[in-house]
């Protein structure tokens, strides 16, 4: 489905609510935006997305989480700086002098976008994997990055828990044993009556 005309869609966003569990959190959307605007969401969305994963991927040392993160941010500071100071003048443009408390709400908005419970250890995968990938991108080329890692991140996100949560029909095929009551103790409950 193609954007309104006039305007540019968010990178990373969808128009339609992907399958998966049952706790798909929703991607953020901005009202209309400019090129570098758009490319500033980008950047800013892969940075919660790596963050929420560094928050709560720490049970697994091996994706390395919470260390690509923070070298993340030292490597690309430059572009992360310039996203930052895009997205507030995005929201100056749109709410004037309420931009940084617009700001502060997207940035709200654009972290719980990724945290879920039911994708949790796809969502982890796939954030190790971004951080490992972010790491070895040159310097000033995160706005790229971020518009190819985005939807991976956000595709992990509808990924069913790996074993069924709620899904009774998994017992289907299977005994389930009949409790019977010893005689002596069914004699006790019918004397308590």
């Amino acid at each position: 489905m193609a954007a309104p005309s006039g305007t540019v869609p968010a990178a990373g966003s969808e128009l339609a609510r992907p399958k998966g569990g049952f706790m798909v959190p929703k991607s953020v959307i901005l009202r209309k935006t400019t090129p570098a605007e758009a490319s500033a969401h980008a950047i800013w969305t892969l940075r919660a997305a790596l963050n929420v994963g560094a928050l709560q991927c720490q049970y697994s040392p091996f994706l390395r989480t919470v260390k690509n993160y923070n070298e993340m941010l030292r490597h690309h500071s430059g572009d992360l700086a310039r996203a930052q100071s895009t997205m507030v003048g995005h929201f100056r443009r749109h709410d004037g002098a309420r931009a940084l408390n617009s700001f502060d709400q997207y940035t709200t908005r654009t972290y719980n976008s990724f945290s879920t419970l039911d994708a949790q250890y796809s969502f982890c995968e796939a954030v190790g994997s971004a951080g490992r990938k972010l790491l070895l991108k040159q310097r000033g080329t995160l706005g790229d990055a971020a518009v190819e890692l985005n939807p991976a991140l956000r595709a992990a996100l509808s990924q069913p828990p790996p074993l069924p949560a709620f899904d009774l029909s998994v017992l289907n095929g299977y005994a389930v044993p009949i409790l019977v009551m010893e005689p002596e103790v069914e004699e006790r409950r019918r004397r308590r009556r």
